[in-house]
């Protein structure tokens, strides 16, 4: 697990994160997490298999096709899927330093593929409760 620091490193480091899962769907978390870091300052990069243009952003179906380094990646899929999604970001060029798993998703398998291979994981956390609660809301 991460502790408060190096949480808070990884956060204001962070400069792109990809959201898996993204849906920009009124009243659903990922809509309301996805805008809050865009809020916030950061490059959000939507991921959704069948979704286009997901907050006005350029939407990707799957995390091994984004352009650009990601810092984090986070998840708003149902933990049997996290050992998949580890795999894909396993398998990328460059390493993010974090895979996040919204509240609620956990999966050890993941952890310990990720952690094996030096990427912090965050289980059961929501993003911006977390941001908001270690005093890094920049509004």
């Amino acid at each position: 697990m991460i502790f408060d620091e190096s949480m808070r490193e990884a956060l204001v480091e962070a400069k792109v994160i990809a959201i898996i899962g993204a849906k920009d769907k009124a009243g659903q978390p990922v809509n309301m997490v996805g805008t809050y870091l865009i809020d916030q300052g950061y490059t959000v990069i939507p991921v959704h298999p069948i979704r286009q243009n997901v907050w006005g952003l350029t939407t990707y179906k799957s995390i091994a096709d984004i352009p650009v380094h990601v810092d984090i990646v986070n998840v708003f899929r149902a933990s049997q899927y996290c050992s998949a999604h580890a795999d894909e970001v396993l398998a990328l060029k460059h390493k993010p330093k974090m895979f996040w798993m919204q509240s609620g998703i956990r999966s050890q398998e993941a952890g310990e593929k990720l952690a094996a291979n030096g990427i912090a994981v965050v289980e059961n956390k929501c993003i911006m409760v977390e941001h908001s609660r270690l005093g890094l809301e920049n509004k």
